[in-house]
């Protein structure tokens, strides 16, 4: 993705730390702010956390990123925007995977808008990944 274009139609500086952030994003998608920090950190050693968290709320505030809050975690963040997809999350790794909507997806339109104009519908899947799955049922079997 052509992320410098990006920055520049929405008027946005081209600093090294925000393209690097982007670039981490990209190959470290549902990644947290201090994961971030520590790949970002190792190009740029005078980075701070501070400038990761200014940069990430900046980006999210401008639609170039998307801030995802699985419950109990801390927030992680994507550059997959503007398709509505949704995430499945384990719930023993926490890992977290994208899923596209299929026919029988959960309401995704409210019966009653109250007057809000709905740009965004949130969805997130609950389960355990394969991995854990695994896991469990080799540790079943030792008992």
């Amino acid at each position: 993705m052509d992320y410098e274009q990006i920055l520049k139609e929405r008027n946005l500086s081209l600093t090294s730390v925000r393209l690097a952030v982007l670039e981490a994003l990209e190959q470290h998608p549902h990644s947290e702010a201090g994961v971030l920090f520590k790949i970002v950190h190792k190009k740029i050693k005078t980075t701070s956390k501070q400038a990761i968290y200014n940069n990430l709320n900046m980006m999210v505030e401008h639609g170039i990123i998307r801030e995802i809050k699985p419950k109990g975690q801390p927030s992680l963040y994507e550059t997959k925007v503007g398709d509505n997809h949704h995430h499945i999350v384990c719930r023993s790794c926490q890992k977290v995977m994208d899923t596209d909507c299929h026919s029988l997806a959960p309401c995704l339109s409210p019966k009653i808008s109250h007057g809000f104009v709905i740009d965004e519908a949130e969805v997130t899947f609950w389960g355990t990944c394969p991995s854990c799955q695994k896991s469990k049922g080799d540790k079943n079997e030792q008992h």
